[in-house]
Protein backbone atom coordinates (compact mmCIF):
# COMPACT_ATOMS: atom_id res chain seq x y z
CA UNK A 1 0.00 0.00 0.00
CA UNK A 2 2.83 2.20 0.93
CA UNK A 3 4.70 1.32 -2.28
CA UNK A 4 1.48 2.68 -4.45
CA UNK A 5 0.81 5.96 -2.63
CA UNK A 6 4.82 6.49 -3.46
CA UNK A 7 4.69 5.47 -6.92
CA UNK A 8 0.98 7.78 -7.38
CA UNK A 9 3.08 10.41 -5.52
CA UNK A 10 6.21 9.81 -7.84
CA UNK A 11 3.86 10.27 -11.02
CA UNK A 12 2.29 13.69 -9.55
CA UNK A 13 5.97 15.30 -9.16
CA UNK A 14 6.82 13.99 -12.77
CA UNK A 15 3.06 15.75 -14.21
CA UNK A 16 3.74 18.98 -12.32
CA UNK A 17 7.61 18.71 -13.02
CA UNK A 18 6.31 18.29 -17.43
CA UNK A 19 3.82 21.18 -16.88
CA UNK A 20 6.43 23.22 -15.83
CA UNK A 21 9.01 22.64 -18.10
CA UNK A 22 5.65 23.00 -20.86
CA UNK A 23 5.11 26.42 -19.68
CA UNK A 24 8.50 27.35 -19.34
CA UNK A 25 9.43 26.70 -23.12
CA UNK A 26 6.06 27.74 -24.35
CA UNK A 27 7.05 31.28 -22.86
CA UNK A 28 10.61 31.04 -24.20
CA UNK A 29 9.52 29.87 -27.57
CA UNK A 30 7.02 32.58 -27.40
CA UNK A 31 9.39 35.42 -26.95
CA UNK A 32 11.51 34.25 -29.66
CA UNK A 33 8.78 34.00 -32.13
CA UNK A 34 7.81 37.61 -31.77
CA UNK A 35 11.13 39.14 -31.04
CA UNK A 36 13.20 37.26 -33.63
CA UNK A 37 11.75 38.64 -36.50
CA UNK A 38 11.43 42.06 -35.44
CA UNK A 39 15.45 42.49 -34.38
CA UNK A 40 16.56 40.98 -37.40
CA UNK A 41 14.23 43.13 -39.86
CA UNK A 42 15.49 46.17 -37.44
CA UNK A 43 18.98 45.34 -38.74
CA UNK A 44 17.74 45.37 -42.35
CA UNK A 45 15.80 48.62 -41.85
CA UNK A 46 18.93 50.57 -40.38
CA UNK A 47 21.55 49.60 -43.28
CA UNK A 48 22.33 45.64 -42.45
CA UNK A 49 22.91 43.75 -45.69
CA UNK A 50 24.27 40.62 -44.91
CA UNK A 51 22.14 38.07 -45.22
CA UNK A 52 24.65 35.17 -44.32
CA UNK A 53 25.23 36.81 -40.97
CA UNK A 54 22.03 37.62 -40.31
CA UNK A 55 21.12 33.37 -40.69
CA UNK A 56 24.13 32.84 -38.54
CA UNK A 57 22.80 35.07 -35.79
CA UNK A 58 19.95 32.78 -35.69
CA UNK A 59 21.44 30.08 -34.20
CA UNK A 60 25.26 31.57 -33.06
CA UNK A 61 23.52 32.25 -29.40
CA UNK A 62 24.22 28.39 -28.52
CA UNK A 63 27.08 28.88 -26.48
CA UNK A 64 23.90 30.65 -23.54
CA UNK A 65 23.35 26.19 -23.46
CA UNK A 66 26.53 25.66 -21.73
CA UNK A 67 25.39 27.38 -18.51
CA UNK A 68 22.39 25.41 -17.76
CA UNK A 69 24.01 22.13 -19.04
CA UNK A 70 26.91 22.80 -16.56
CA UNK A 71 24.24 23.25 -14.19
CA UNK A 72 22.86 19.95 -14.86
CA UNK A 73 25.70 17.94 -14.87
CA UNK A 74 26.53 18.89 -11.11
CA UNK A 75 23.31 18.33 -10.56
CA UNK A 76 23.35 14.60 -11.32
CA UNK A 77 26.51 14.44 -10.47
CA UNK A 78 25.88 15.06 -6.62
CA UNK A 79 22.65 13.16 -7.10
CA UNK A 80 22.65 10.70 -3.50
CA UNK A 81 19.17 9.49 -4.26
CA UNK A 82 19.85 5.74 -5.45
CA UNK A 83 18.30 2.56 -4.92
CA UNK A 84 19.87 0.75 -1.78
CA UNK A 85 22.26 -2.24 -3.25
CA UNK A 86 22.79 -0.43 -6.34
CA UNK A 87 26.21 1.24 -7.33
CA UNK A 88 25.81 4.85 -8.07
CA UNK A 89 26.91 5.57 -11.98
CA UNK A 90 29.55 7.03 -13.37
CA UNK A 91 27.76 10.81 -14.31
CA UNK A 92 29.45 12.24 -17.79
CA UNK A 93 29.23 15.78 -19.18
CA UNK A 94 28.06 14.84 -22.63
CA UNK A 95 25.15 11.72 -22.29
CA UNK A 96 24.41 11.93 -26.06
CA UNK A 97 24.95 8.63 -27.76
CA UNK A 98 26.94 8.69 -31.34
CA UNK A 99 23.44 7.33 -33.50
CA UNK A 100 21.83 10.56 -31.62
CA UNK A 101 24.49 12.65 -32.14
CA UNK A 102 24.67 12.37 -35.87
CA UNK A 103 20.70 12.53 -36.16
CA UNK A 104 20.71 16.06 -34.27
CA UNK A 105 23.94 16.92 -36.89
CA UNK A 106 22.04 16.50 -40.11
CA UNK A 107 18.92 18.07 -38.43
CA UNK A 108 21.15 21.32 -37.74
CA UNK A 109 22.91 21.37 -41.12
CA UNK A 110 18.82 21.39 -42.29
CA UNK A 111 17.68 23.95 -39.83
CA UNK A 112 21.22 26.39 -41.17
CA UNK A 113 19.74 25.88 -44.80
CA UNK A 114 16.46 27.25 -43.36
CA UNK A 115 17.78 29.84 -41.18
CA UNK A 116 19.37 31.07 -44.90
CA UNK A 117 16.02 30.70 -46.60
CA UNK A 118 14.42 33.16 -43.68
CA UNK A 119 16.99 35.82 -43.64
CA UNK A 120 16.67 36.07 -47.27
CA UNK A 121 12.87 36.45 -47.11
CA UNK A 122 13.19 38.92 -44.34
CA UNK A 123 15.68 41.06 -45.73
CA UNK A 124 13.32 41.65 -48.97
CA UNK A 125 9.79 41.56 -47.27
CA UNK A 126 8.25 43.47 -44.38
CA UNK A 127 7.65 42.15 -40.96
CA UNK A 128 3.90 41.47 -41.77
CA UNK A 129 4.22 39.51 -44.73
CA UNK A 130 7.02 37.31 -44.10
CA UNK A 131 5.36 36.37 -40.88
CA UNK A 132 2.29 35.20 -42.89
CA UNK A 133 4.21 33.60 -44.75
CA UNK A 134 5.78 31.68 -42.33
CA UNK A 135 2.36 30.86 -40.68
CA UNK A 136 1.90 28.65 -43.51
CA UNK A 137 4.24 25.88 -42.15
CA UNK A 138 1.43 25.16 -39.71
CA UNK A 139 0.23 22.93 -42.94
CA UNK A 140 3.59 21.46 -43.46
CA UNK A 141 4.10 20.29 -40.23
CA UNK A 142 0.83 18.29 -39.44
CA UNK A 143 1.52 16.97 -43.04
CA UNK A 144 4.74 15.76 -41.84
CA UNK A 145 3.69 15.22 -38.33
CA UNK A 146 1.08 12.61 -39.84
CA UNK A 147 4.26 10.78 -42.58
CA UNK A 148 6.89 10.79 -39.51
CA UNK A 149 5.35 10.66 -36.41
CA UNK A 150 1.63 9.10 -36.68
CA UNK A 151 0.58 12.21 -35.30
CA UNK A 152 -3.36 11.65 -34.45
CA UNK A 153 -5.91 14.21 -34.69
CA UNK A 154 -8.55 15.20 -33.06
CA UNK A 155 -11.61 17.49 -34.69
CA UNK A 156 -10.43 20.38 -32.07
CA UNK A 157 -6.92 19.86 -33.43
CA UNK A 158 -8.03 19.67 -36.92
CA UNK A 159 -10.05 23.18 -36.08
CA UNK A 160 -7.19 24.55 -35.12
CA UNK A 161 -5.12 23.81 -37.77
CA UNK A 162 -7.67 25.61 -40.28
CA UNK A 163 -8.46 28.31 -38.37
CA UNK A 164 -4.87 29.26 -38.14
CA UNK A 165 -4.44 28.27 -41.63
CA UNK A 166 -7.24 30.21 -42.58
CA UNK A 167 -5.95 33.51 -40.26
CA UNK A 168 -3.00 33.53 -42.29
CA UNK A 169 -4.48 33.54 -45.72
CA UNK A 170 -6.64 36.53 -44.68
CA UNK A 171 -3.41 38.20 -44.18
CA UNK A 172 -2.12 37.29 -47.94
CA UNK A 173 -5.20 40.13 -48.78
CA UNK A 174 -2.75 42.90 -47.70
CA UNK A 175 0.63 41.95 -49.47
CA UNK A 176 0.32 44.17 -52.76
CA UNK A 177 0.40 47.41 -50.31
CA UNK A 178 3.36 45.99 -48.23
CA UNK A 179 6.16 45.90 -50.76
CA UNK A 180 8.94 48.64 -50.14
CA UNK A 181 9.54 51.27 -51.87
CA UNK A 182 12.11 50.58 -54.64
CA UNK A 183 11.86 47.25 -54.50
CA UNK A 184 11.52 45.54 -57.76
CA UNK A 185 9.08 42.43 -58.60
CA UNK A 186 11.61 39.87 -59.05
CA UNK A 187 13.02 40.72 -55.36
CA UNK A 188 9.44 40.96 -54.25
CA UNK A 189 9.02 37.50 -55.27
CA UNK A 190 12.70 35.96 -54.50
CA UNK A 191 11.99 37.13 -51.24
CA UNK A 192 8.06 35.40 -50.83
CA UNK A 193 9.40 32.54 -52.58
CA UNK A 194 12.01 31.73 -50.28
CA UNK A 195 10.71 32.52 -46.91
CA UNK A 196 7.57 29.81 -48.03
CA UNK A 197 10.13 27.45 -48.57
CA UNK A 198 11.71 28.20 -45.32
CA UNK A 199 8.34 27.58 -43.63
CA UNK A 200 7.92 23.99 -45.73
CA UNK A 201 11.70 23.52 -44.63
CA UNK A 202 10.75 24.13 -40.77
CA UNK A 203 7.34 22.42 -40.82
CA UNK A 204 9.38 19.31 -41.52
CA UNK A 205 12.21 19.75 -39.23
CA UNK A 206 9.84 19.87 -36.18
CA UNK A 207 8.36 16.67 -36.61
CA UNK A 208 11.72 14.85 -37.37
CA UNK A 209 12.95 16.31 -34.18
CA UNK A 210 10.06 14.31 -32.39
CA UNK A 211 10.71 11.22 -34.26
CA UNK A 212 14.84 11.49 -33.09
CA UNK A 213 13.25 12.00 -29.79
CA UNK A 214 11.09 8.98 -30.16
CA UNK A 215 14.05 6.95 -32.14
CA UNK A 216 16.60 7.39 -29.40
CA UNK A 217 18.16 4.55 -27.93
CA UNK A 218 18.58 6.24 -24.63
CA UNK A 219 16.35 7.78 -21.48
CA UNK A 220 15.44 10.58 -23.08
CA UNK A 221 15.68 13.61 -20.18
CA UNK A 222 15.54 17.21 -20.55
CA UNK A 223 19.18 17.69 -20.01
CA UNK A 224 19.82 15.13 -23.20
CA UNK A 225 17.30 18.09 -25.57
CA UNK A 226 19.08 20.82 -24.51
CA UNK A 227 22.32 18.57 -25.66
CA UNK A 228 20.70 17.82 -28.89
CA UNK A 229 20.03 21.70 -28.67
CA UNK A 230 23.45 22.12 -28.41
CA UNK A 231 24.62 20.41 -31.83
CA UNK A 232 21.89 21.65 -33.63
CA UNK A 233 22.12 24.85 -33.25
CA UNK A 234 26.61 24.01 -33.56
CA UNK A 235 26.08 22.42 -36.99
CA UNK A 236 23.69 25.24 -38.00
CA UNK A 237 26.13 27.83 -37.23
CA UNK A 238 28.62 25.96 -38.84
CA UNK A 239 26.94 25.78 -42.03
CA UNK A 240 26.08 29.81 -42.01
CA UNK A 241 29.94 30.75 -41.28
CA UNK A 242 30.96 28.53 -44.06
CA UNK A 243 28.50 30.59 -46.17
CA UNK A 244 29.53 34.14 -44.19
CA UNK A 245 33.29 32.95 -45.25
CA UNK A 246 32.66 32.38 -49.16
CA UNK A 247 30.74 35.86 -49.13
CA UNK A 248 33.33 37.80 -47.69
CA UNK A 249 30.74 38.76 -44.84
CA UNK A 250 33.46 39.15 -41.46
CA UNK A 251 35.71 41.47 -44.01
CA UNK A 252 32.34 43.75 -44.15
CA UNK A 253 31.41 43.47 -40.85
CA UNK A 254 33.30 46.75 -39.46
CA UNK A 255 32.34 49.24 -42.24
CA UNK A 256 28.25 47.78 -41.99
CA UNK A 257 29.02 48.69 -38.14
CA UNK A 258 30.64 52.53 -38.94
CA UNK A 259 27.37 52.86 -41.57
CA UNK A 260 24.70 51.39 -39.40
CA UNK A 261 22.18 54.10 -38.74
CA UNK A 262 21.45 53.65 -35.15
CA UNK A 263 25.10 54.21 -34.60
CA UNK A 264 28.33 51.63 -34.08
CA UNK A 265 27.50 50.74 -30.69
CA UNK A 266 23.82 49.67 -31.01
CA UNK A 267 25.18 47.66 -34.52
CA UNK A 268 26.39 45.05 -31.87
CA UNK A 269 23.54 45.25 -29.79
CA UNK A 270 21.44 44.14 -32.25
CA UNK A 271 23.42 41.43 -32.97
CA UNK A 272 24.03 40.02 -29.56
CA UNK A 273 20.37 40.34 -29.17
CA UNK A 274 19.54 38.57 -32.40
CA UNK A 275 21.37 35.74 -30.99
CA UNK A 276 19.57 35.50 -27.86
CA UNK A 277 15.99 36.20 -29.08
CA UNK A 278 16.55 33.62 -31.72
CA UNK A 279 18.25 30.92 -29.36
CA UNK A 280 15.04 31.98 -26.74
CA UNK A 281 13.22 30.44 -29.89
CA UNK A 282 15.02 26.95 -30.71
CA UNK A 283 14.90 25.55 -26.67
CA UNK A 284 11.52 26.61 -26.67
CA UNK A 285 10.74 24.76 -30.15
CA UNK A 286 12.26 21.11 -28.99
CA UNK A 287 11.65 22.08 -25.69
CA UNK A 288 7.36 21.76 -26.37
CA UNK A 289 8.18 19.42 -28.64
CA UNK A 290 10.03 17.06 -25.73
CA UNK A 291 6.99 18.31 -23.40
CA UNK A 292 4.24 17.58 -26.03
CA UNK A 293 4.29 16.95 -29.63
CA UNK A 294 5.42 19.10 -32.76
CA UNK A 295 2.00 19.51 -33.68
CA UNK A 296 1.77 21.97 -30.53
CA UNK A 297 4.76 23.52 -31.43
CA UNK A 298 3.84 24.61 -34.72
CA UNK A 299 0.29 25.73 -33.26
CA UNK A 300 1.89 28.12 -31.10
CA UNK A 301 4.62 30.02 -33.79
CA UNK A 302 1.24 30.12 -35.94
CA UNK A 303 -0.79 31.98 -32.97
CA UNK A 304 2.38 34.14 -32.27
CA UNK A 305 1.80 35.50 -35.62
CA UNK A 306 -0.46 38.38 -34.85
CA UNK A 307 1.28 39.16 -31.97
CA UNK A 308 4.29 39.99 -34.26
CA UNK A 309 1.69 41.67 -36.56
CA UNK A 310 0.71 44.11 -33.95
CA UNK A 311 4.56 44.65 -32.29
CA UNK A 312 5.62 45.62 -35.97
CA UNK A 313 2.74 48.23 -36.30
CA UNK A 314 3.99 49.14 -32.81
CA UNK A 315 7.55 49.63 -33.52
CA UNK A 316 7.93 49.94 -37.47
CA UNK A 317 4.57 51.71 -37.93
CA UNK A 318 3.08 49.42 -40.11
CA UNK A 319 -0.28 49.64 -41.41
CA UNK A 320 -3.01 47.71 -39.36
CA UNK A 321 -5.55 46.46 -41.72
CA UNK A 322 -8.92 44.97 -41.03
CA UNK A 323 -7.45 41.63 -42.26
CA UNK A 324 -5.08 41.59 -39.03
CA UNK A 325 -7.33 42.14 -36.77
CA UNK A 326 -9.54 38.89 -38.41
CA UNK A 327 -6.62 36.72 -38.59
CA UNK A 328 -6.06 37.73 -34.44
CA UNK A 329 -9.55 36.67 -34.12
CA UNK A 330 -8.76 33.18 -35.78
CA UNK A 331 -5.44 32.51 -34.15
CA UNK A 332 -7.13 33.25 -31.02
CA UNK A 333 -9.94 31.05 -31.87
CA UNK A 334 -7.83 27.87 -33.34
CA UNK A 335 -5.61 28.37 -30.30
CA UNK A 336 -8.40 27.79 -27.69
CA UNK A 337 -9.82 24.90 -29.76
CA UNK A 338 -6.48 23.28 -29.52
CA UNK A 339 -6.33 23.64 -26.03
CA UNK A 340 -9.89 22.70 -25.64
CA UNK A 341 -9.48 19.97 -27.29
CA UNK A 342 -6.37 18.51 -24.96
CA UNK A 343 -8.20 19.91 -21.97
CA UNK A 344 -11.05 17.36 -22.71
CA UNK A 345 -8.88 14.48 -23.90
CA UNK A 346 -6.94 14.64 -20.87
CA UNK A 347 -10.36 14.17 -18.34
CA UNK A 348 -11.29 11.35 -20.47
CA UNK A 349 -7.97 9.68 -20.03
CA UNK A 350 -8.15 10.65 -16.53
CA UNK A 351 -11.58 9.02 -15.77
CA UNK A 352 -10.51 6.06 -18.01
CA UNK A 353 -7.63 5.43 -15.50
CA UNK A 354 -10.07 5.76 -12.28
CA UNK A 355 -12.84 3.69 -13.99
CA UNK A 356 -10.08 0.64 -14.45
CA UNK A 357 -9.14 1.01 -10.46
CA UNK A 358 -12.68 0.79 -9.68
CA UNK A 359 -12.82 -2.31 -11.92
CA UNK A 360 -9.97 -3.70 -10.09
CA UNK A 361 -11.01 -3.48 -6.52
CA UNK A 362 -14.12 -5.82 -7.09
CA UNK A 363 -11.38 -8.76 -8.30
CA UNK A 364 -9.24 -8.07 -5.60
CA UNK A 365 -11.74 -8.58 -3.03
CA UNK A 366 -13.92 -11.51 -5.07
CA UNK A 367 -10.69 -12.99 -4.61
CA UNK A 368 -9.80 -12.90 -0.95
CA UNK A 369 -13.26 -13.87 -0.64
CA UNK A 370 -12.69 -16.94 -2.19
CA UNK A 371 -9.42 -17.63 -0.64
CA UNK A 372 -11.18 -17.20 3.01
CA UNK A 373 -14.31 -19.76 1.31
CA UNK A 374 -11.63 -22.54 0.60
CA UNK A 375 -9.51 -22.56 3.74
CA UNK A 376 -9.17 -25.31 5.74
CA UNK A 377 -10.98 -23.38 8.91
CA UNK A 378 -14.20 -23.54 6.96
CA UNK A 379 -14.62 -26.66 6.07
Amino acid sequence: MAEAVEAQQQQQRKTTMKRTLLITNCILLSVGTSGGPLIMRLYFLHGGHRVWLSSCLETAGFPIMLIPLILSYFRRKNNRHYPSGTEKPITTMVSMKPPLFFAAAFIGILTGLDDYLYACGVARLPVSTSALIIATQLAFTAVFAFLLVRQKFTPYSVNAVVLLTVGAGVLALHTRSDRPAGESTVEYVKGFVMTLMAAALYGFVLPLVELTYKKAKQNLTYSLVMEIQFVMCFFATVFCVAGMIINNDFKVIPREAREFGLGRGNYYVVMVASAIMWQAFFLGAIGVIFCSSSLLSGILIAILLPVTEILAVIFYKEKFQVEKAVSLVLSLWGFVSYFYGEIKQANKEKKMKMMDSKNSIPETEQIQTLAVSHSPNNI
